[in-house]
């Protein structure tokens, strides 16, 4: 399996980071624990979450994808079916369902390092459903290539979302 672009990351979030991704947002990020995974072009791409927000609301979303074009990139496939699709493949490819339900295990066993919560359910759908796009491929962005093969197919089908260069300025540059 090819890489995915960029690089995974553990790395701690620093305010230059946290700038970025209140940028990329547009409000100030929430629950934030760590960059996940760079983009092509040097930022934050994916960030990590806390599974409990800091006033203690649940926040099951362990990747969250930061990136406006990565993001308008798993928007597309959304709204092209590629869900349904995938969904069907799921009943279709024991392999593919064996892969998916492994992938779940292992971000749960992420997530619950962090702080378990009640829910075993992610925000992505796994282990029965496809359900966002977005947060499982941030969920493969950030555990790599092979660890999610649904967040895999969304990642090679979501473009060269950082070709045409960085998706926010750096502070300076505004």
């Amino acid at each position: 399996m090819a890489e995915h672009p960029g690089r995974r990351e553990r790395g701690p979030v620093g305010p230059d980071d946290r700038q970025v991704v209140a940028r990329q947002l547009g409000r100030p990020p929430r629950g934030l624990h760590a960059v996940a995974h760079r983009c092509p072009c040097g930022l934050p791409d994916v960030v990590r979450t806390a599974p409990r927000l800091e006033d203690g609301t649940p926040f099951p979303t362990l990747y969250y994808l930061t990136c406006p074009r990565a993001a308008a990139a798993a928007s597309r496939l959304e709204s092209a079916g590629r869900m349904r699709e995938w969904q069907a493949d799921l009943a279709r490819d024991p392999a593919l369902a064996a892969g998916y339900r492994a992938a779940n295990e292992q971000y749960l066993a992420e997530r619950d390092a962090l702080g378990e919560l009640p829910t075993r359910t992610t925000a992505g759908g796994m282990p029965d459903r496809v359900k966002c796009l977005h947060a499982l491929a941030g969920h493969a962005l950030a555990a790599g290539p092979g660890a999610n093969p649904v967040g895999d197919r969304a990642v090679a089908e979501m473009g060269e979302w950082w070709a045409a260069g960085p998706c926010v300025l750096p502070e300076e540059d505004r």
